[in-house]
C-alpha cells in the first residue's frame, strides 16, 4: 500500500526528485573527496612542514565543503517541497473522498478515525517522504562511494566492514521487526484517544448536567493511558537503536585503528590515509545507520499508508451514474415506488415497501413513533443513502440516474439536528446561495421566526455564530437552519422534525409564514406533533419502517388505528375533529 499511495501522488513530482538525486549526489561526492583531501595534506603538509601545500590544499577543501552545504541546502529545499506537496495533495484527496461518502461510510469508519486518517496518518505518511528525500538518498551514494574510497586507501582494514556492516544491519532489522505491530497499535490507539475526546467535548454540558467529570477523567486516563504504553514500547525499541549503532560503529573504529596502527608502524599504511579511510569507516557505517533508521520510519509510515489507502479505495455508495442526468423536468415531485432500506447484516430493513407521491403545491407530512423510520425516509429522498430495495424518483427521474450536485441543488434540507458553521449569522444563510442580497437574507428569517433575535444580536446579519451554533439556543438554531433553506428557494423542501425546538406558537407561525413560500415547491416533513401536520395534503403513518396508512387527517381517523393512538396521546376527541 505504501508503495502504491507513493507512486500514485509523487509521479507528479518526478522532475523535482530527479533534481533532489542530482543534488545529493553532488552533495555526497563532495563530502567524500574532503578526507581524501584531508589525507593527502597530513602527509604531504603536515608531515613535511610545507606550509604552502597545506594553504593551498586547504583552501580547495573550503570550496569543497561550501560546495557540499550549498548541494544540501538547495536538495533538503526542494526535498522538502516535494514532501509538503505530498501531503498537501493526499489531504486534498482524502477530503475529497471523504466529503463524497454516504453515511453508511462515514459510519463504518467513524468521523474519530477519519480526522486521525486525513491528519496524523497522513503526517506519517509524509515524514518518511521527507527524510527520504532529505537523508536516505544520500545514504546508499554514501555507503558505495565511501567503499570504493576506503579500498583506496587500504583493502586490507575494508575487512572490518565485512563484519561491521551486517552487524549493525541484523542487530536493527531485529529491532524493526518488533516495531511494526506496535506502530500498528498505536495509530488504532489514536483513533480511541480521539473518539473518547470528541465525545467529551460535544458532550459537555451533559458531562456537568450529570456531574460525571471524575468518571469521563478516568475513561479519557484509561484511553490515553493505554495510548501511553503502546508509544512507550515503541519510544524504547526506537531508543535501542542508537545505543547499538554507536557500539558497533565505535567497536569499528577501535578495531580500525588498532589494526591500523600496527600497518602505520611497519610502513605498509601512511598516517594521513589512517585518519581517512576512519573517516569513510564513518561514513559508511552511518549512511547504513541512516538507512536502518529511515527503515524504522517505513513501518509506520507502511501502517498509515495501509489506512490511508483504505479511505481512498473505499467507494461511496451513494455514486453517480457513467451518464447522470443533470436537467430535470419539471414540476417538483417526490415519489416512493415500494422503497425499503436495509443495512448491511441487519436482520430486518429499516423501511420497506413505502409508497407515496408528493407533487409540488402539496405538502406530504410523516408521523410515526420513535425508530418508525421517519428520518431514514428524509435520507432517502435527499439521497443520502440508496435504497436497497424499489425506487426513489425526483420529478419522475429515478434518483440513482440523477447526478448527485443537480439532485442536491434541487434540494432543501432541515436536518433533525440542524449544524451551523462557525462565522456570521449571513455566512451560514449564503451558505446554500453565496451570493444573496441582505433583503434575501432577512426576508428568509422573517419567514423562520428568526429576524427579531438576529436584530437583537450586537452586529445584526455580521454577528458571529461559534462552531455547531453552540451560542445560540437549540430553537434558534432551528430558524437559521430553515432560513437557510428558504435562502436557497428549492424545488422541494425535507423538513425533518426541523420544528421540534418550537414552542407551539413559534411553530404555528412559522408553519403559517410557510404556506405561501412554498406553494411552488413539494413538501416533506417529518413531525411529532399532531397539530403541525393534521392540516397537510396527505400524511403518511409509519410504524415499524411500514407503512400502515396514507390519506388526510380525516381519513386517517377513521381508517388507521396507529394514527388514532397517535392523535389521542396529544389531542382531545375536540381538537382532533377541529
Amino acid at each position: 500500500m505504501l508503495v502504491r499511495l507513493l507512486r500514485t501522488y509523487l509521479a507528479r513530482y518526478r522532475k523535482l526528485l530527479i533534481v533532489v538525486v542530482a543534488l545529493q549526489a553532488a552533495q555526497t561526492v563532495a563530502a567524500l573527496f574532503l578526507p581524501t583531501l584531508n589525507a593527502d595534506i597530513i602527509d604531504r603538509g603536515v608531515a613535511t612542514g610545507d606550509t604552502g601545500y597545506i594553504w593551498a590544499h586547504g583552501l580547495v577543501m573550503l570550496l569543497v565543503s561550501l560546495a557540499q552545504i550549498g548541494f544540501a541546502v538547495f536538495a533538503v529545499y526542494f526535498g522538502s517541497k516535494v514532501a509538503m506537496a505530498f501531503g498537501r495533495d493526499v489531504r486534498s484527496a482524502l477530503f475529497h473522498q471523504v466529503t463524497d461518502f454516504s453515511a453508511r461510510e462515514v459510519t463504518k469508519f467513524g468521523p474519530p478515525s477519519l480526522i486521525t486518517r486525513v491528519t496524523n496518518d497522513v503526517q506519517q505518511v509524509q515524514t518518511l517522504v521527507q527524510m527520504t528525500c532529505t537523508l536516505l538518498i544520500a545514504a546508499p551514494i554514501t555507503a558505495a562511494g565511501g567503499l570504493v574510497m576506503a579500498l583506496r586507501e587500504d583493502a586490507g582494514l575494508t575487512l572490518i566492514l565485512a563484519v561491521g556492516v551486517p552487524l549493525l544491519v541484523v542487530s536493527l532489522g531485529s529491532i524493526i521487526a518488533r516495531m511494526v505491530p506496535t506502530f500498528r497499535r498505536m495509530q488504532e490507539r489514536i483513533d480511541d484517544l480521539n473518539r473518547v475526546l470528541r465525545e467529551q467535548i460535544s458532550g459537555i454540558r451533559v458531562v456537568r448536567a450529570f456531574v460525571r467529570e471524575p468518571f469521563e477523567t478516568e475513561r479519557f486516563g484509561a484511553s490515553n493511558g493505554q495510548l501511553t504504553t503502546v508509544a512507550l514500547r515503541g519510544g524504547r525499541l526506537m531508543g535501542l537503536m542508537f545505543p547499538t549503532v554507536f557500539f558497533i560503529v565505535n567497536f569499528s573504529s577501535v578495531a580500525a585503528i588498532y589494526f591500523g596502527a600496527n600497518r602505520v608502524n611497519s610502513g605498509e599504511l601512511k598516517i594521513g590515509a589512517l585518519i581517512a579511510f576512519l573517516s569513510y569507516l564513518l561514513q559508511i557505517l552511518m549512511s547504513v545507520m541512516l538507512a536502518t533508521y529511515m527503515a524504522a520510519l517505513v513501518p509506520r509510515a507502511a501502517v498509515s499508508a495501509e489506512r490511508i489507502q483504505e479511505v481512498l479505495d473505499t467507494p461511496s455508495s451513494v455514486a453517480d451514474s457513467d451518464n447522470p442526468l443533470r436537467t430535470l423536468p419539471e414540476p417538483a415531485s417526490v415519489e416512493f415506488r415500494g422503497a425499503g432500506f436495509q443495512y448491511p447484516g441487519a436482520e430486518h430493513p429499516v423501511l420497506a415497501n413505502v409508497s407515496f407521491r408528493c407533487v409540488a403545491g402539496e405538502t406530504t407530512a410523516i408521523i410515526g413513533s420513535t425508530g418508525s423510520g421517519k428520518t431514514t425516509l428524509i435520507s432517502l429522498a435527499a439521497r443520502l443513502f440508496d435504497v436497497t430495495s424499489g425506487a426513489v424518483l425526483i420529478n419522475g427521474v429515478d434518483v440513482r440516474e440523477l447526478a448527485t450536485d443537480a439532485l442536491w441543488q434541487r434540494i432543501g434540507l432541515m436536518p433533525q439536528r440542524p449544524y451551523l458553521f462557525g462565522g456570521t449569522v449571513a455566512s451560514n444563510l449564503r451558505y446554500g446561495k453565496p451570493d444573496a442580497t441582505e433583503e434575501q437574507l432577512w426576508q428568509a428569517l422573517e419567514i423562520a421566526q428568526a429576524a427579531d433575535f438576529v436584530r437583537e444580536m450586537p452586529d445584526g446579519l455580521e454577528a458571529r455564530i461559534a462552531q455547531g451554533g453552540s451560542n445560540v439556543s437549540g430553537g434558534q438554531r432551528q430558524r437559521l437552519a430553515i432560513a437557510r433553506a428558504l435562502v436557497r428557494k428549492p424545488a422541494i423542501f425535507l423538513f425533518d422534525d426541523s420544528l421540534s425546538a418550537l414552542d407551539m406558537a413559534t411553530d404555528a407561525r412559522l408553519r403559517a409564514a410557510l404556506v405561501p413560500n412554498t406553494r411552488d415547491a413539494a413538501v416533506l416533513i417529518v413531525s411529532q406533533r399532531v397539530t403541525s401536520i393534521k392540516h397537510a395534503d396527505q400524511i403518511l403513518v409509519l410504524e415499524d419502517g411500514e407503512q400502515v396508512g396514507l390519506g388526510t387527517h380525516a381519513q386517517l381517523l377513521e381508517s388507521c388505528p396507529t394514527y388514532v393512538e397517535i392523535v389521542h396521546s396529544q389531542l382531545t376527541d375536540d381538537e382532533a375533529a377541529a
